[in-house]
Formats: C-alpha cells, structure tokens, sequence
C-alpha cells in the first residue's frame, strides 16, 4: 500500500527538499500551508513538484485545524517543520515564534495521543537550544537556549520526549545544525553574503554589512538533512538525533570562503555594524552526529567549503545544486485523496 506523508510547512526550504525525496521513494505527498491560496509555494515549484503534491490549507497554532487535517489526511508519517523559522526575527516576534512551533506540535502530539493509529511524527528542533552549554554537544547534552526560538524549540522536543515516554507515540526529534541551499529564504545570512558577494564580483560597488562574525557554527547541505529525517521515522525504535556535519567554522571563514569563490578577498569589501549584534548570542556549537551515523547509516557528505561552492555555484548559473538521491523518476501523479477511512477517533468524531 502506498504510503501517506503530511508536511506541515512544506513551503519553506526542508519542505521543499523532503516533499522532492519522498515523491521520489513513491509517497503520495500532502502539505500544510496557513493559507495556500496566497501563500508563497515557489520553492515547491523551482523544486519541480508543485503539481505532484497535494495542498492543504490550516493553522497548526489552532487544534481544530490540526484535527481536521490529519483526520481527513490519515497520513502514515507527518513531519513538522512549520513555525517561524528566524532566530533574529524571535526577538521582535517572541510570542509568534513560541505560539507556531511549540503550541503547533503539542497540538499534533495531544491529537496523536487520542488518535488509534500508529503515525510516526518527525519533528524539526535546533541546535539552537544548545545556548552556550558545555561542548562538544550530544542527544545527552544539557538545553541552555539563548534566543525565543532557541526556547521555543526546546519546548517542542521536551513535549515530544513527554508523549513519546508516557503514551508510546512513535516521535523523533531531529536536532538540526545549520543547514543551507538555494531554496533558503533570502532574510538569512548566508543568502545575504551569496546574494552580495555574487554582486560584487559583478561590478557592484554595493558593501556587505554583518554584525558578529566570531560565531562558529556546523554548516550542512540542506538536502542531504531531509535524508536524515526520513531515515528517523523508517526505524523501529523512535529517538532524538543531532543532525550536523561535525565540523565548526567561524562565520569569518565562510564569508571568507564565498569571496574567496569569487576570486576576492572579503576583507575589502565587507563592514561589521555592531548594531546588528544580537542581545543574546550563542557563541559557538560543536556538535557530535555518531548516533546517526550508528543507527541510520547517515552522516553529512558536504562540510562548509563544499556548501559555500554549491551556493556560489547555485547563485552565478541559477541552479539548485546536488542532491543525494535519484531526482530522474519521480511519480508522475498529484496526491489522491485517501478512498476509505483508515482510522477515526473519539475526538475526531466530536469536533
């Protein structure tokens, strides 16, 4: 029998990729945006499987939503990726940011909780919730968040390490690093560094403009991260898993590797503004993946240097660069409606 995925937030960047993967291992593909009819989907599209996917309007913040979707749905796996997704942007939008990822996914785990059928939930958490703890970081390392989304986040992985204990739901957290590609909505800084260093090797006379560039963080490749999540839910045994490459580079050294792409050197032509420091920074994360690759078989291909080249690369011909599985063949079909109910439940039947 085919097997049934729901994305919720599938128009950003990992919805994008996860929606491509899935398609192609035969899924029938369904996904969750606040308002399709006026939501921006074309990441979907420059992806190519706009018209393979099947969209669905709700609110994960609201549990009336949230019921009626997965109940007309009935997904095998659902994978929550929804939420405000800007750690900069939490400091202006706290309650938002608290409201859309950690309200959202004990929303989907109470319903999961009522509901007679084993789904398998994915959800996405953040190194983030790290903070300034002691390195290097592991699934056993202590959560010090030092941002709202940073405490948003961690309230989602503790709430699914609550259901998953008490009431045996099948849920994974994946405890992603930093984690980038072309499809990664321009307010991020790494598309500001490509998008200004593209330009400037062009004859633009424009300056890049950062604020602290000692942080060091763990770099990945986007696509290959929504590999990861895939291979969470196909194991029998749900757990939590730092998704990272292992490797720690300060911010100056990819800003440094992007010029150096180009055949420039970054220090002519960029401006550190203090004013876009932010009021509470974690410094520096060095992450340990090993239970990933024990038990998944997955460990990151792309370190930064190989992710600086793919952005570059992806900026100067308009491409979206490498994928880790077969992109020939996908199904040439939209999702379908489920024919005949798989399961209900007491609430479902309520509301």
């Amino acid at each position: 029998m085919q097997r049934i995925a729901l994305i919720f937030g599938i128009s950003g960047q990992d919805g994008a990729y996860l929606a491509h993967l899935l398609l192609s291992k035969g899924y029938q593909v369904h996904g969750v945006s606040r308002s399709v009819g006026t939501h921006r989907l074309d990441r979907l599209s420059r992806i190519g499987v706009s018209d393979r996917v099947k969209l669905h309007t709700g609110n994960l913040s609201e549990f009336r939503s949230v019921v009626e979707l997965i109940g007309k749905i009935q997904p095998d796996e659902i994978y929550n990726l929804a939420g405000q997704s800007s750690v900069a942007l939490s400091f202006e939008l706290p309650v938002e940011t608290f409201d859309s990822v950690a309200v959202g996914t004990i929303n989907i785990l109470e319903y999961l909780r009522l509901l007679k059928h084993p789904v398998r939930l994915f959800q996405a958490v953040s190194t983030e919730c790290f903070g300034n703890a002691d390195i290097p970081l592991d699934e056993n390392s202590a959560f010090r968040p030092r941002s709202p989304y940073a405490v948003a986040k961690a309230a989602s992985f503790w709430a699914n390490s609550i259901y998953r204990e008490a009431y045996g739901l099948h849920v994974c957290s994946g405890i992603l690093s930093n984690h980038e590609s072309p499809l990664r909505p321009s307010r991020f800084v790494t598309r500001k560094i490509v998008r200004t260093a593209v330009a400037i090797a062009r004859g633009s006379e424009e300056r890049l403009v950062l604020g602290n560039v000692g942080i060091e963080r763990d770099w990945g490749w986007a696509p290959e991260y929504a590999e990861a999540m895939w291979r969470m839910l196909q194991h029998d045994k749900p757990d939590d898993y730092v998704i990272a490459t292992g490797h720690t580079r300060k911010l100056s050294d990819l800003v440094g590797a992007v010029f150096a792409r180009l055949g420039l050197d970054w220090r002519d032509h960029v401006d550190i503004d203090e004013t876009l420091f932010r009021p509470s920074e974690m410094q520096r994360v060095e992450l340990n993946p090993s239970r990933a690759h024990e038990r998944l078989g997955w460990s990151a291909e792309s370190k930064m240097e190989d992710v600086v080249a793919h952005l570059v690369d992806c900026a100067l011909d308009g491409s979206l660069g490498p994928v880790p599985w077969s992109v020939a063949h996908l199904p040439d079909h939209a999702a379908a409606e489920p024919e005949t109910p798989r399961y209900r439940s007491a609430l479902q039947a309520a509301v």
